[in-house]
């Protein structure tokens, strides 16, 4: 695993796991929302994300964490590992509510400075949809990568599969 992409619904622990990953591959780590968004979640726009992912997977090595779907294909042109965490959308709702109610007004480790944690309806109504959305066109879009894909189905699985790999 020399170039890893991590993806899955809003809440299910992607920004973890590539903190935990990225240390054991000793892998260089890019968070998509570290390109996208701009300081007081300002949208940085397609082309400021495309023009900083086109360098990161330049590189030789790296991880990169987030769904941003408009560049799934960038990606998996050059990855050679996709970790998709496939949990059930509640759990990844209940997580995610969690998050927001504990660090509210808070910035996150993989978020621009100034994006602190917040209420946003619209984000609720996305993870609700991931089934019939984002997951049909993710689905679409692995089903073409010729790499290698791990699809953990819940913490369990992510936990036993995380221990298992050698640092």
């Amino acid at each position: 695993m020399q170039r890893v992409m991590i993806i899955g619904p809003c809440g299910s622990g992607k920004s973890t796991l590539s903190f935990d990953l990225a240390d054991k591959l000793d892998l260089p780590l890019t968070h998509m929302d570290q390109l996208n968004w701009l300081p007081g979640w300002v949208d940085g726009g397609n082309d400021r994300v495309r023009s900083g992912l086109a360098k990161v997977i330049a590189g030789d090595r790296w991880l990169i964490e987030g769904n941003y779907g408009s560049t799934l294909a960038m990606r998996l042109t050059r990855a050679d590992t996709v970790v998709y965490l496939d949990f059930q959308i509640r759990l990844c709702l209940w997580r995610l509510m969690k998050r927001i109610v504990t660090g509210y007004g808070q910035t996150r480790p993989d978020m621009t400075v100034d994006c602190p944690e917040r209420f946003d309806p619209k984000f609720i109504l996305y993870v609700m949809g991931w089934n019939h959305g984002p997951r049909p066109r993710t689905e679409a879009a692995l089903s073409r990568f010729a790499g290698r894909i791990i699809r953990l189905r819940s913490p369990k699985e992510l936990a036993r599969w995380l221990s298992s790999i050698e640092a």
